[in-house]
Parts: C-alpha cells; structure tokens; sequence
C-alpha cells in the first residue's frame, strides 16, 4: 500500500470537507442567496490548495474517494421519490409535460444564444448538458465531440445559480405550487438545485428529484437532433 498516496487522498478529502463546513457555516451565518455552501466551498478550496501548493490534478486525484460516493449519493435522491410516490403519480401527465417542456425550452435557448455569439459546433455541444447531473452530462459531452472539463464547469456553475436564485425566481413570478417549483428548479439546475427544492418543500424535492433523472433522459433522446441542427 502506498502511505504517500493514502495520506495525500486524505488530506484532500480534509480539504474538501473543511472548505463546505466553512460554506455551510458562511450561509448560516448571513442567511443570503449569493453565499452558496457549494459556491463558498470552491472559493475556499481554491484558496487552500493555493496555499498549500497543491496542483489541481493531485487535488483532483486525492478526492477519487468522494468522486466514488458521488452516484450513490445521488441514487439517496430517490428516497423523496417514494415518500411523495401517491402525489406524483396523481399529477403525472402534468409533471411529465412540465419536465418535457423545460428541457426543450432549454435546448432552444442553448442553440440560440450559441447562435447569437456564434460559437463553434465544439462549443455549443460542449454546454449543451449544461442542466443535466454530471454524469450524464460528461458521457454527453464526451460522446458528442465538447470539451468534457468545461462541461463539468458549465454544469457546476448552472447547479449553483439555480440554488442561488431558484426560490427568488419562483417568489417574483408568483409560482407557488410545490410540484412546479421542483419542476422548474429540478429541471433548470439539476442536482444541485434539487438540494435547493428539498428545503423549500418535501414535494417540490420530490417533483425536482423526478426532473433530474427524466431531464437527463429526455436530454439524451432530443440532444443529437438538436447538435445536428446547428
């Protein structure tokens, strides 16, 4: 067994748990959307390895362990599913077109922008997965020819503003309908934003938990129709 390795996974981990205890404890603290747990952890995780002198790829390399628990993780999600399984099954068809319309919606405006700015095909692939949960999204983006480390970045940065300003949005536009809530913030910033959903209401997290996992489907049927567009 290599010690050196074992030790330096270790402290990466460390790393990684102090900085999210420092974000959770920053939004604590001062209650307001921009100090996002997940947003501060990044901030403060660049800033330690800096310190430190650690590069990001031994940084990268030393959370395997994490990246391991990422899916299981994930799978948890679906414990909401089933505590809110009547609720859901009651108003299918109108989750169903909710989570279909939010993902076409978003696929037309990713082909629009990346029109307006004219960016290369590599590029507009590249942030086409941009709301769907990770794994999906980098098979994706791999698959169809983007630039995988930017997707990652693309995909973290669309989870964090949905979080951020997911409830916001629902409270300016008077969407106070937990099943819509989780639709919208569920299928717009998928993981991440779903974590956003569950402590907004137990069915928002339920209908948003739902969004992920069918968005990334829905993603992946419609995503090689929509590159070959453009």
């Amino acid at each position: 067994m290599n010690t050196g390795l074992f030790s330096t996974s270790c402290f990466c981990v460390l790393i990684t748990f102090i900085s999210y205890w420092g974000g959770v404890s920053l939004k604590k603290h001062f209650r307001f959307a921009l100090f996002n747990p997940l947003l501060a952890a990044i901030v403060f995780s660049l800033v330690l390895i800096t310190l430190l002198k650690i590069t990001p790829s031994d940084y990268q390399t030393g959370n395997e362990t994490l990246h391991f628990f990422l899916t299981p993780a994930t799978i948890c999600l679906a414990i909401p599913l089933y505590e809110q399984i009547s609720l859901l099954r009651n108003n299918l068809t109108a989750l169903l077109i909710g989570i279909v319309s939010g993902v076409i919606t978003n696929l037309v405006l990713i082909f629009l922008l990346a029109s307006a700015f004219h960016l290369s095909r590599t590029e507009f692939i590249t942030i086409l997965p941009k709301s769907v949960t990770t794994a999906i999204g980098l098979s994706l983006s791999e698959e169809l020819g983007g630039i995988v480390s930017i997707t990652v970045l693309v995909i973290a940065i669309t989870g964090v503003l949905g979080s951020m300003i997911g409830e916001s949005i629902c409270r300016i536009f008077h969407i106070t309908e937990p099943l819509a809530q989780g639709i919208g913030i569920g299928t717009a910033s998928h993981v991440i934003g779903t974590s956003k959903a569950l402590e907004l209401n137990p069915a928002a997290g339920a209908a948003s938990s739902l969004s992920i996992s069918l968005a990334g489907i829905i993603t992946v049927l419609f995503s090689s129709f929509t590159v070959s567009l453009y």
